[in-house]
């Protein structure tokens, strides 16, 4: 039988159709790493993500090479991710080495035979290489960021400014999980004398003062994995995890102090990234005590993401990571993504007659809520609006805060449950304000009135008008061929609909 590529499998209706994979390999300090995606555009979806940790920068401030059993790791790690590659199609690969491959002695030799195990020439970032992508990582990960980005390494911590759309010029310093535990003999005293002297010297002291410090690297996602353990946090998603300076400074010192397999929540951590924990809490402990930042943000997106980012158009880094991954999620799961089209129409023509007042944020959250309000019904009808729940709460998708990620969830939870007076309590209300969360139920009720017109389908919405009512309230107006849609249920959604907005509302033929 003929092998035929995934992307051209007439059946695989969970991929975006015509779009190529590419590969990013991460030759870093601590690990290789191999992430395909489905294809590079504004919201990545991962295809394939394994990474080895080779270790490569252990031992290197001392011999300054790269240790041979490390690299003989690193090696068989991409003659498998070479096979892997072949294996899924991939169109193109961008290989990127950092610190490690750069600065040892034997690091030309190691990318040669790398090189040969990969199969394509291999891009050497430099410090400034590694901030200034990582900013891009956090540009597309993020809605309009302001603040100051960590990438932390094996090797190295890169620091860049961003804001509005002006990534600044970063820097580099020697301050890696492996390279922090050699130059310090594994003395977290050390270490921390280290890592002050380096960050208080950089220029940017007070930098994060009132702004986020958006946090990027597996070491400081393990750090913030152990904090949601440790809160019993109620959504186990990385990215855009906030954390208080404050509290973060004070979790951090009890990372540095305990033994790392006896911390609360440990479990949590895989074994070989415990003995760095207690080194990325030193350098993160360095950038809280002299940038001042606000909060601390964890971003999933980094320079892989970074570089992928570039290679887009301008047009295309226009556009709304959230609301473009919305619309692909409503082509791959919603019934209709022409019915989601012509819903979010349809609300925004609700909220603008009825006067719901709304912030830019709201708004924007409401357009991604629409889009995917669909994607629970293949599920058990008993089961639609937790799995609704959690499907969008968990999802991939970028920009996007955990309350708005709540929300998301949330507006398809109550249309599913129909529940409006408060009788369950899913767990994750608690990341959502009181006021975000009147607005998923607001929006909810109105999704009841919508579906039940159009049984899902398109060709409806686009048709239904609001006007004034001269006894008061609003009127939801019908054309004459489609009066038979109304009766008692139709009547009833719109009738919950109002009490839910406190506006008179009712349902007519125009």
């Amino acid at each position: 039988m003929q092998n035929i590529p995934a992307t051209t499998e007439p059946n695989a209706q969970g991929r975006i159709a015509g779009r190529r994979p590419v590969a990013v390999v991460d030759i870093g300090s601590n690990s290789v790493r191999l992430v395909i995606y489905e294809g590079n555009a504004r919201a990545l979806t991962m295809l394939f993500n394994e990474k080895v940790l080779s270790g490569l920068g252990k031992g290197i401030a001392q011999t300054n090479r790269l240790d041979d059993r490390s690299v003989a790791s690193a090696l068989a790690a991409l003659r498998r991710f070479r096979k892997l590659i072949d294996q899924s199609d991939v169109e193109e690969v961008y290989p990127l080495a950092t610190a490690a491959a750069r600065e040892a002695t034997n690091g030309p030799d190691f990318v040669r035979a790398a090189e040969e195990a990969i199969g394509v020439p291999i891009r050497i970032l430099s410090g400034h290489d590694e901030a200034f992508y990582a900013a891009q990582g956090v540009a597309a990960g993020f809605h309009a960021p302001n603040g100051i980005v960590g990438d932390l390494g094996g090797g190295s911590l890169e620091l860049v400014d961003i804001a509005n759309g002006t990534i600044g010029q970063g820097l580099t310093l020697p301050l890696g999980g492996l390279r922090l535990q050699d130059l310090s003999g594994n003395d977290i005293a050390k270490a921390r004398a280290i890592a002050d002297s380096h960050v208080a010297g950089c220029g940017m002291t007070g930098s994060a003062e009132g702004r986020p410090f958006f946090a990027v690297g597996g070491t400081w996602r393990n750090l913030a994995k152990l904090h949601m353990e440790q809160r019993r946090y109620p959504l186990h998603v990385m990215h855009g995890y906030e954390i208080p300076a404050a509290e973060m400074a004070s979790f951090l010192d009890q990372v540095m102090r305990g033994d790392p397999d006896r911390i609360p929540g440990i479990a949590a951590v895989s074994k070989p990234r415990r003995a760095l924990l207690a080194f990325g809490a030193v350098a993160l402990q360095a950038v809280i005590r002299h940038l001042k930042p606000a909060h601390v943000a964890i971003s999933a997106l980094g320079v892989r993401e970074g570089f992928l980012h570039t290679l887009l158009s301008e047009e295309e880094r226009r556009k709304d990571p959230l609301i473009e991954a919305a619309h692909e999620f409503a082509v791959l799961r919603s019934r209709s993504p022409r019915h989601s089209e012509e819903l979010v129409r349809f609300c925004q023509r609700t909220f603008e007659t009825l006067g719901i007042e709304e912030t830019p944020y709201e708004e924007r959250l409401r357009h991604a809520a629409v889009l995917v309000s669909d994607v629970g019904w293949r599920a058990h009808p008993d089961y639609r609006g937790t799995q609704s729940l959690s499907m969008l709460a968990h999802a991939s998708f970028e920009a996007i805060d955990h309350a708005g990620r709540g929300y998301l969830g949330l507006a398809s939870y109550y249309r599913h449950e129909g529940d409006f007076e408060r009788t369950g309590m899913p767990e994750i209300e608690r990341l959502v304000g009181a006021r975000l969360l009147e607005k998923a139920r607001v929006l909810a009720a109105l999704f009841r009135v919508a579906y039940i017109l159009t049984a899902s389908m398109p060709g409806i919405l686009d048709r239904l008008r609001w006007r004034q009512d001269p006894r008061g309230g609003f009127t939801l107006l019908l054309p004459k061929d489609l009066a038979g849609l109304i009766s008692d249920k139709p009547v009833a959604r719109l009738e919950q609909f109002a009490k839910v907005v406190d506006r008179r509302l009712r349902l007519d033929v125009a």
